[in-house]
């Protein structure tokens, strides 16, 4: 059976912005991302979320699993572990057209890692 495949509109719009600021992500007090191309994510009426380039994320710091979840307006999330947050991470390898600009980065569940937008803590 194929999965729903749902185009934002006015009744889900998500809306995909540069955050224009340096963001930095830290978890177990090591700095896991530090990024001035962030991509900040507004969907519907969900918190924003920030999404950093896998380029400026400390690869020593992540770790791929087999976890997936499904969004039918994203499509396929894979995950990525922290060293003691299992499945905390996760990005859009192929992104559905409406969100492409996702592709090649991830965000972080925001009670596993802490993400900083310059001088201010983001929800996400």
């Amino acid at each position: 059976m194929s999965k729903p495949r749902l185009q934002p509109g006015p009744d889900h719009p998500i809306t995909i912005t540069p955050t224009g600021s340096r963001v930095t992500v830290t978890a177990g007090g090591k700095v896991v991302a530090d990024t001035t191309n962030a991509l900040t994510l507004q969907e519907a009426s969900y918190p924003p979320v920030q999404y950093v380039p896998l380029a400026d994320v400390d690869p020593a710091l992540i770790t791929a699993t087999d976890h997936q979840t499904y969004c039918p307006y994203k499509g396929e999330a894979s995950y990525w572990s922290l060293p003691d947050a299992p499945n905390s991470v996760w990005g859009y390898q192929e992104p559905y057209d409406a969100v492409a600009e996702i592709k090649g980065y991830i965000a972080f569940y925001p009670d596993k890692a802490e993400v900083r937008i310059a001088d201010r803590t983001a929800a996400s």
